[in-house]
């Protein structure tokens, strides 16, 4: 399997390199040279089939020629083992026809874990095979960093830095990152928006020279293996429900576009998806793209779903790809564009092709306190804020959607991760799970940093002098 870059001036590489490229040298992002495809018998035969058997059989033709190719089954064994639930992403229904996907049952309690806990084992092996050490850095706005600290820590050959805006995050979401005791673990508070976060991010990637120094590699979700790994439980869950002769609809809270355009993969392969429905806080970028085919930066606005309070969503730009027919050079007339003047449009043409398959839905904060309310009387289940969002979403889209086809929502977060807000809108404060329940009294390790690139080079450089990342 061979991988392209959206923007078209980067080298054509294969998955243990993209693995540990991460974002491509041209400023874009992998995708597949090719598509493939999972027959309806190759669906069929998932059926009952234990979690981790079907995120191998969805992973293993986007890792032909892989070094883990011969050993996936026993990493996707080894991945999930250790999930809190039995079926690793169970599905409980809510109503006739609504399903909620819950995805908070690996060690860090949100969706993050089924990606991350494999990418790390992929790491580790990839880079065993080549001799190498690396340097991860990540941006999250809340549940990307813990659960890649969790997958990178105490790893004999990984270095992991990740930024997170500094007091922009739940105080769960922090203490899961700066609690980590491991000599490898660095977590870095900006003075900023995850979007500046992000960009920091992406700048260091633009430096080849700092790349290649400190062996530089990506766990956010430009990386592809991240969206390839998420892609698993959507077919799981499609599956699960009748497919391939039965479509199930999708219902994602998004911010930076990854989850979902996971589940366009799944759809792209083969899974009968006949609607994707995007779910947006009060950081509504997405949600007017679907609704005027132009992409508008705003500022960012703190929200109870802060996961979610990004107005760059980097993973667009792999959809934006497949709307302009793969035209790289579109695509980097687009983004350049979209720097620039903090804005693009899409002509008429991209903008219904999108909409054959994306509806969405915007959700404010008062808004996500009564969704989560409303669950908690209904059915008794407590979801958290960006669960809500989604599940409103979901619910604001389902007299478009055809009534025989049923609607999952992603259950992304336990709601423990969240408990002000949910507290607030139900009276009950959801403890955590016994393994994090204490927390609150484990000591906190971090940096302070400003929106300074060049202070940021400094931090990494100084902390991995002394192990030779880039050996």
């Amino acid at each position: 399997m061979r991988y392209v870059s959206t923007r078209g001036a980067a080298p054509t590489l294969e998955f243990d390199d993209v693995l540990l490229t991460g974002l491509a040298r041209d400023g874009g992002l992998y995708v597949p040279e090719a598509w493939p495809t999972l027959a309806p018998d190759d669906l069929r035969r998932l059926r009952g089939r234990p979690y981790a058997e079907v995120a191998a059989a969805v992973l293993r033709p986007f890792l032909a020629g892989s070094v883990v190719e011969r050993d996936l089954d026993a990493i996707a064994a080894e991945t999930y083992a250790g999930f809190d639930h039995a079926a690793v992403a169970p599905l409980v229904q809510l109503d006739h026809r609504l399903w909620l996907l819950e995805l908070f049952h690996g060690p860090t309690i949100a969706f993050k874990d089924y990606a991350l806990q494999l990418l790390g084992r992929l790491f580790d092996r990839v880079l065993a095979a080549r001799g190498r050490r690396m340097t991860v850095v990540g941006a999250t706005s809340g549940d990307t960093g813990s659960a890649a600290i969790e997958a990178c820590r105490d790893r004999d050959a990984v270095d992991i830095f990740i930024l997170y805006p500094r007091g922009r995050v739940s105080e769960v979401q922090r203490r899961q990152m700066t609690t980590v005791a491991s000599a490898n673990v660095h977590t870095i508070a900006v003075d900023g928006s995850f979007d500046d976060c992000q960009d920091l991010v992406k700048a260091l990637f633009a430096d080849g020279e700092f790349r290649d120094e400190t062996g530089l590699a990506a766990v956010n979700s430009i990386n592809w293996a991240r969206i390839v790994a998420q892609t698993a439980y959507y077919v799981a869950a499609g599956v699960a429900l009748g497919a391939p002769d039965r479509p199930v609809a999708f219902s994602v809270p998004t911010g930076n576009f990854g989850n979902v355009y996971a589940a366009w993969v799944a759809r792209r392969i083969g899974l009968p998806i006949p609607r994707l429905v995007v779910g947006a806080n009060t950081n509504d970028i997405l949600d007017r793209f679907f609704r005027t085919g132009e992409m508008k930066m705003a500022p960012v606005v703190p929200t109870l779903s802060p996961s979610m309070d990004i107005q760059i969503s980097s993973n667009f730009e792999r959809l934006l790809f497949e709307l302009a027919d793969r035209d790289a050079e579109t695509v980097t007339g687009q983004m350049r564009g979209f720097r620039a003047e903090r804005r693009f449009g899409v002509d008429p043409r991209q903008l219904a092709a999108a909409r054959e398959i994306f509806t969405s839905a915007r959700l404010d904060d008062a808004g996500t306190l009564e969704t989560i309310a409303l669950v908690r009387r209904a059915t008794g289940i407590t979801i958290d804020p960006h669960t809500a969002v989604g599940l409103a979403a979901a619910r604001s889209a389902e007299a478009s959607i055809d009534p025989a086809v049923p609607l999952v929502t992603l259950g992304c977060a336990h709601p423990a991760k969240f408990p002000d807000a949910v507290e607030k809108a139900t009276g009950h404060r959801p403890p955590l799970p016994e393994r994090l329940a204490d927390l609150f009294d484990r000591p906190e390790r971090s940096e302070d940093l400003d929106n300074d690139l060049e202070a940021l080079k400094r931090h990494i450089r100084a902390r991995i002098g002394a192990t030779g990342a880039a050996a």
